[in-house]
């Protein structure tokens, strides 16, 4: 057995771990404390009457050493304690933020006296009293009478120590809730762009619908699918990768315009873009193509940077950001020939050399196109700061895209890129259901040959196409990437609230 009593950083951890064992006595004795004088430690409900935002909103004029004859209840968790004697200031943070409690033995009976301490740091309480300033102007609640709400125990990372670490922040993200109010700041930035996009697309006639998350072909997209087993049906089904095949089924329907904001899942890596569960809007406007999902996009977006950020123009990464209309438009194969400083084509027979050159990874069995977006993806996409329609895919890489009209070599498909972040997927949709088969065929025989992500063979949505879906426009937003570059936050896992870890040690 090693000796570990002389290393340091081992008597630091038994002394951390002594201190939290003592911590955590001392608040079930407490505990024990209040259910013998009667008090029931988890309350069954409260009803305050106001918050600390409206507090400080109403008495912003209130002059120091003021009482009102403004009398409320509030409640919230206490995050700070400070004790003067028989004077003892409590600071309430309620969903709106902080407010502060005057306890005094002149003004609280004895049983209050008395539960105010067995109070600790992170229990939820609720009091009440007149609205008042201290000599020093600070906007307070005189405490008439003070109720135990919650009683906390578990105590809070003290002062915010041991949660700066982003991982820590996303594995106990209620922890960083409730000792960071500035980090809530992002959940309503992501409720505000939800709110927007609905309200956008509803005044345009576009339908929210709900299409199934298990589904038994799982398409739409290229990406590697979860699996599950339906027992009542012995069946195998897949976690949505895509929303996009069910709600053209409801285009074929005679539902023109219509559009899902939904979980989709993934079963591929984590990083700073990526999250195997995520959330997209996908849309589908009967009569359009990518010409008017580019346009869309522009206006929705817009909408949504003006209700988060105030404004078409804010940081992002250290840099000016602006979105300001129309956006710029290019096409796949010339931006990799900018970058490459030599025209690229589809028909050159030596891409893989090519991009051996400029150490990009070429897998042998992959065509040109999936070459040529390779290219794209490691030496262009990171480089379009400024919104960017990046404009005209191969085919193989489109697989449910129409035929570009001029050049039937590639499609009618654009990604979006703001920030160097690929924002936004859209199409003119393939409406042909022979077309559409023999792009599938062609993704099985990928399949076959080893790509675990090319588009599966789907004999239903094949079925609905053959009866007939008219002319459209799609497109595929992801909104936690959007609220990246809304909110300049360093990864898809800070606004996600509770991303995947693995398991603790």
């Amino acid at each position: 057995m090693s000796d570990t009593s002389r290393d340091p950083a081992s008597g630091e951890a038994e002394d951390a771990g002594g201190r939290e064992r003592e911590v955590l006595k001392a608040r079930r004795e407490s505990l024990e404390r209040l259910r013998a004088r009667g008090v029931e430690p988890f309350a069954l409900t409260f009803d305050p009457t106001a918050h600390a935002a409206e507090l400080r909103e109403r008495h912003s004029d209130l002059p120091p050493d003021t009482v009102t004859d403004d009398h409320v209840s509030v409640a919230g968790r206490v995050v700070l304690r400070r004790s003067f004697g028989k004077l003892v200031f409590l600071v309430l943070r309620d969903g709106t933020g902080d407010i502060q409690l005057f306890c005094s033995a002149v003004f609280l009976g004895d049983d209050d006296l008395a539960l105010l301490e067995e109070i600790d740091l992170g229990d939820l309480v609720g009091a009440a009293g007149p609205v008042m300033t201290t000599r020093k102007g600070e906007l307070s609640i005189r405490a008439n009478r003070l109720v135990m709400l919650t009683k906390s125990l578990r105590p809070l990372p003290e002062k915010w120590h041991g949660l700066k670490d982003a991982d820590l922040q996303q594995r106990w993200r209620h922890l960083q809730l409730a000792t960071d109010p500035g980090s809530r700041e992002m959940v309503r930035a992501r409720a505000t762009v939800l709110r927007v996009v609905r309200r956008y697309l509803d005044e345009r006639g576009f339908l929210e619908v709900e299409t199934p998350v298990l589904q038994p072909v799982a398409g739409g997209a290229m990406a590697r699918p979860f699996t599950t087993h339906h027992n009542a049906l012995d069946m195998d089904l897949k976690l949505r990768i895509s929303l996009e095949l069910y709600l053209k089924r409801l285009l074929v329907g005679g539902l023109e315009r219509v559009y899902e904001i939904g979980r989709t899942f993934r079963n591929e890596g984590i990083g700073q873009k990526y999250n195997p569960e995520f959330t997209m809007l996908e849309l589908y406007q009967a009569y359009g193509d990518y010409h008017t999902m580019m346009e869309l996009s522009e206006e929705l977006i817009c909408d949504t940077a003006v209700a988060v950020r105030g404004g078409l123009a804010f940081p992002f990464r250290g840099r000016e950001l602006d979105l300001a209309r129309p956006w710029r438009r290019i096409t796949i194969l010339g931006s990799v020939s900018e970058a490459i400083g030599e025209e690229v084509t589809l028909e050159r027979t030596d891409l893989g050399a090519l991009a051996d050159r400029h150490d990009v990874y070429v897998d042998p069995a992959w065509r040109p196109g999936k070459i040529v977006q390779e290219l794209f993806e490691k030496l262009v996409e990171g480089t379009l700061f400024e919104p960017t329609f990046v404009c005209d895919f191969p085919r193989e890489v489109s697989p449910l895209a129409r035929p570009h009209r001029a050049n039937p070599g590639l499609t009618e498909h654009f990604d979006l890129v703001i920030g160097g972040i690929e924002l936004a997927t859209a199409f003119s949709e393939l409406t042909d259901p022979d077309e559409q088969r023999a792009k599938f065929q062609a993704q099985a025989a990928a399949r076959a040959a080893g790509d675990d992500e090319a588009h599966p063979l789907d004999e239903d949505f094949l079925r609905a196409l053959e009866h007939g879906m008219p002319p459209a426009g799609g497109i595929g937003i992801g909104i936690d990437r959007l609220l990246i570059v809304l909110t300049d936050a360093p990864s898809i896992r800070d606004l996600i609230l509770f991303p995947h870890h693995r398991p603790e040690a």
